[in-house]
């Protein structure tokens, strides 16, 4: 039987017994009904895997003891989305959670002209994270930065790959998957709805960002970029 694994910040550097955060105590403690001598796994979200045992299983403050800890190794290179914020909150929320489920390293959320929301709750969202590293058994937690405007993240985000999926008709526009290379580290860009407006795009490629399609149909914000996180991961 697989052990149960929960996300604390600090346990790829505790040592010895150390105290589980508040949330992680009660739902040990009163949602699984943990008992000590019980073991559990914990990460850091920095590709640690650390194995405790249950020494207090207390609602508030529960004390594990360190058994074992393992580095599980990096990917060699990142895959990273940068992907409009949205008018309606719960569907940026589940693209978070879907990319986060498969394996994307970087997810930046953008603003961009036709961006409508741009408020950005980041606990809300780094949660969403977490739960869905936990969820799909996973040790390291992508990269979510503050949202930033498309002509700056132009100017920091640097990969040997880069990508833009726009709509507008563009001859030079290939499939995703034809020209994906995985070992390289790799950026696509999608845009808000309504899409990137026609001066966006034409930055985009002035930067070296390549254009590329997702296929035939004309996809939503979140479907788009779960397609893109998809095609970039196999």
């Amino acid at each position: 039987m697989q052990l149960p694994l929960f996300y604390e910040e600090q346990s790829g550097t505790d040592t010895g017994e150390f105290v589980l955060s508040p949330d992680n105590s009660r739902y040990i403690a009163q949602v699984l009904r943990m008992n000590p001598g019980e073991q559990l796994l914990l990460t850091d979200g920095k590709g640690y895997e650390t194995k405790v045992e249950i020494t207090i299983a207390d609602k508030r403050n529960s004390v594990v003891t360190l058994i074992d800890r393992r580095q599980h190794p990096a990917p060699e290179a990142t895959t990273a989305i940068g992907i409009s914020l949205l008018k309606n909150e719960n569907r940026f929320e589940w693209f978070l959670e879907k990319a986060t489920e498969l394996g994307i390293n970087r997810i930046v959320p953008l603003i961009c002209e036709r961006t409508e929301k741009k408020s950005f709750r980041m606990e809300r969202m780094r949660n969403i994270t977490v739960s869905a590293m936990i969820q799909s058994q996973q040790y390291y937690l992508p990269d979510l930065p503050e949202p930033v405007a498309l002509k700056e993240l132009l100017k920091t985000e640097n990969y040997p790959l880069k990508m833009i999926a726009h709509c507008l008709p563009d001859e030079n526009k290939a499939g995703l998957s034809a020209i994906n290379r995985k070992d390289a580290s790799r950026i696509i860009l999608i845009g808000p709805e309504g899409d990137f407006s026609p001066k966006e795009i034409e930055d985009c490629l002035k930067a070296g960002y390549k254009p590329v399609s997702l296929g035939e149909n004309r996809l939503r914000t979140e479907t788009a970029g779960v397609t893109a996180a998809v095609l970039l991961v196999n």
